[in-house]
């Protein structure tokens, strides 16, 4: 439905296993679409190589977005590198990942995310597959957000990645299940929710 009606002004956001499923699912569509990534300037150095090998594994353009240079300058001047260990990481992901993000999506007209049900029961559990994206939407352009993946488990999407050889970070392989900045992403131990690495000082509900 996506890629009919909305072809070619349709983003995939890709960071993780789920979104780089879609971007399989994607290719062997056949359609036009294209790929963006936000590049927090704190990431991984495993996850720009995923990157790199993501965009020559399927020969496609994955567009970078960069935050504010001079956004994140004041942001590290007024309170260090690591403000947000005290303050929350509400300030930071502002500048370094929501308005980024907003200018990604300026000239879309659907996103698609790789976002599932069970991935956070306290802030993810009533994703539609499809939906208004009334966080990123303007009085004068409705944003159309699809989540295909919203019912699939954990399970489903490892199941989808072994069979068809989809290339992931190998930093999944090192205990990392969900992954963000470097400072702000940690391993998952086991019988934690597979979010529980990101942002581990805060109340999980947040």
């Amino acid at each position: 439905l996506a890629f009919q009606e909305y072809s070619p002004s349709v983003g995939i956001a890709f960071s993780g296993a789920e979104d780089v499923v879609l971007i399989d699912m994607a290719v062997k569509l056949g359609k036009p679409f294209s790929a963006f990534c936000l590049d927090t300037g704190r990431l991984h150095p495993e996850t720009y190589q995923f990157i790199e090998k993501v965009r020559t594994h399927y020969g496609i353009a994955i567009e970078t977005v960069l935050p504010q240079p001079d956004a994140v300058q004041r942001l590290v001047r007024e309170k260090g590198l690591f403000s947000f260990y005290q303050d929350g990481h509400g300030e930071c992901c502002g500048v370094r990942k929501v308005e980024p993000l907003k200018r990604a999506l300026g000239p879309l007209q659907a996103w698609i995310t790789g976002q599932r049900k069970d991935q956070s029961p306290g802030t993810r559990a009533n994703i539609p597959v499809v939906q208004e994206d009334k966080a990123f939407s303007t009085p004068d352009r409705t944003l159309v957000k699809f989540n295909p993946l919203s019912r699939w488990t954990s399970k489903q999407v490892w199941d989808y990645i072994e069979i068809y050889e989809v290339p992931f970070n190998v930093l999944h392989s090192r205990g990392f299940i969900s992954i963000g900045c470097e400072p702000c992403t940690r391993p998952t131990l086991p019988g934690q929710h597979e979010r529980a690495g990101r942002w581990w000082w805060e109340e999980a509900t947040k």
